[in-house]
């Protein structure tokens, strides 16, 4: 809440509370003189209290406010890297390679089992990832095991 909102509210219920010290005291010199009329006086002023009093509650629930601040807007993901291979046998790949193996009659060897880095790998920017050339191998993260030649 800003300063000024607290100010005026500040303001608004000093003002009430001396119109309600002020209308009881009216309250207790008309009873003094005349009880009836007191009642009388004082079922109008409660009524009246009530509809002020339900005016400026929805005043403050509904009128005060501005319009919430709108959301901010979801970040966009960051573009697909542009994943080229050219030549025989060549492999490219946008992430990680496990195994691969490009030569004649070769099996990929399984990845070697590598213990956990202590921090997490940090990841190239988005890019473009290129294997040209024969049996060239690109990858845009971790390459684990690649095999180019003849067995």
């Amino acid at each position: 809440m800003s300063a000024r909102m607290q100010g005026r509210s500040k303001a608004l219920l000093w003002s009430g509370v001396g119109a309600g010290v002020v209308g009881i005291g009216a309250l207790i010199a008309v009873a003094l003189v005349d009880l009836g009329k007191a009642d009388q006086l004082a079922s109008v002023v409660g009524a009246v209290l009530a509809a002020v009093g339900l005016g400026l509650s929805l005043w403050g629930r509904f009128g005060t406010g501005a319009a919430p601040a709108p959301a901010p807007p979801a970040p966009t993901p960051p573009p697909a890297p542009v994943v080229t291979a050219s030549g025989a046998g060549s492999v490219a790949a946008g992430g990680s390679i496990g195994s691969a193996a490009t030569g004649n009659g070769t099996s990929p060897a399984p990845a070697p089992a590598a213990p956990a880095p202590a921090s997490t790998p940090v990841r190239p920017a988005p890019g473009s990832v290129t294997a040209s050339g024969d049996r060239s191998v690109a990858a845009g993260g971790d390459i684990g095991s690649v095999s180019t030649g003849d067995a």
